[in-house]
């Protein structure tokens, strides 16, 4: 597949992210499809999209445990643009299996129980939503965290057997608020109470002044990985 991939790079180098977003809807009509969580990143890209009709399914897991302030966001982005985010679910079966045997708040005790949760929750759903497709937009940027750094702006998603593409993966912070301020995008404001990153409401906190991007996500695990399995790097 890295033809596929030197393909993409090749006809989206030095293109702006929406006319590179356009260049891949055209490529792959009817198959390609952006996943936003509603934060600072995914509402830029959510306004590329809506605001100049392009033809890119948007998504959102809807794990059960999100913030109301997420919410609050989701509303007033289909407000605003009034095109829809498809929503995914996690399957009840396994969802409940989990909590009746392991309770609701099973993720704090093992790794392995935050892995079973976010599994279910998010994996799974991520799984449907995206088949069928042949290429997934994401709101990844290089500085998030020490893993994503070493990702490329084209990948091959091994996993899901299709291109990942990340339009703003070069933008800084800053460009990403000046954004949103120039056009005016409606954003979570758990980003102006000390959240950069934001997830379930049990697994994410606020960070400190100096702390690292995602060091308010699973903060009692490792602080050296901080990924939940939606984006796996090859590298």
């Amino acid at each position: 597949m890295s033809e596929v991939v030197k393909h993409i790079k090749h006809i989206t180098e030095g293109h702006s992210p929406v006319k590179a977003l356009r260049k891949l809807a055209d490529l792959f009509p009817g198959e390609v499809i952006f996943s936003t969580s509603f934060g600072w990143e995914d509402q830029v890209i959510s306004h590329m999209i809506f605001n100049n009709d392009l033809p890119i399914k948007v998504f959102t897991l809807e794990t059960g445990r999100l913030f109301p302030e997420t919410y609050y966001t989701w509303n007033r982005t289909l407000e605003m643009y009034g095109k829809p985010i498809h929503a995914y679910y996690p399957q009840h079966e396994t969802l409940e299996a989990m909590v009746n045997t392991k309770g609701p708040n099973s993720f704090y005790e093992s790794v392995e129980n935050r892995k079973e949760c976010c599994n279910i929750r998010k994996i799974e759903p991520l799984s449907r939503a995206l088949a069928g497709n042949k290429c997934w937009i994401t709101g990844i940027r290089a500085e998030q965290s020490p893993n994503r750094q070493f990702m490329e702006p084209v990948e091959w998603d091994e996993s899901n057997q299709m291109v990942k593409f990340h339009p703003i993966y070069s933008w800084t912070l800053e460009e990403v608020k000046t954004y949103i301020n120039v056009n005016n995008i409606p954003y979570n404001p758990l980003h102006d109470r000390g959240f950069p990153s934001i997830g379930c409401a049990p697994c994410t906190r606020a960070v400190q002044p100096g702390e690292d991007f995602r060091a308010g996500r699973w903060w009692w695990e490792d602080q050296s990985k901080k990924e939940c399995g939606l984006h796996v790097t090859n590298n």
